[in-house]
């Protein structure tokens, strides 16, 4: 199978929005059309360091996505990249997108002179854990969150 991964366009809205909303159902999130304007608005916005990459098949057909930002480390008094969201279709899943997808992630932020990038992920997502667990290193990290009500 042939995978070309693109930053996104503004024509790949319909199959983006497929593919975010299978991805949201994934993590038991909500999804409306206000937080699908909202995400899709960052990723054409000038003034944000947020980036967006879309992979296709050799039919054209979205198969997988990846939404990455600028994140500033004070330690390091520069900016790393972190992952927010991946997603391949599970149709498409074994044959290749997410290295693909990795690859493409890899040459953006050696574009942006990033340091690395970093992410989370459930700990229950055992089939993405086996894919970070081959491309990258594993942290001591812990992560929190402060719910603010």
């Amino acid at each position: 199978m042939s995978i070309t991964v693109s930053s996104l366009s503004h024509n790949d809205y319909e199959q983006w929005q497929t593919l975010f909303s299978a991805y949201a159902d994934f993590y038991k999130m909500p999804m409306d059309r206000t937080i699908l304007e909202n995400v899709w608005s960052w990723i054409f916005d000038d003034n944000k360091a947020f980036f967006s990459l879309i992979a296709k098949d050799e039919n054209g057909q979205a198969v997988g996505f990846m939404h990455y930002r600028a994140m500033p480390s004070p330690l390091r008094g520069k900016d790393v990249g972190f992952l927010d969201d991946l997603f391949v279709d599970p149709a498409y899943r074994s044959s290749g997108v997410v290295d693909a997808l990795f690859d493409a992630l890899h040459a953006s932020a050696k574009e942006q002179h990033w340091p690395s990038v970093r992410w989370i992920t459930a700990e229950n997502n055992y089939r993405g854990r086996a894919v970070y667990d081959r491309v990258a290193s594993k942290t001591h990290w812990q992560t929190y969150q402060l719910d603010i009500s």
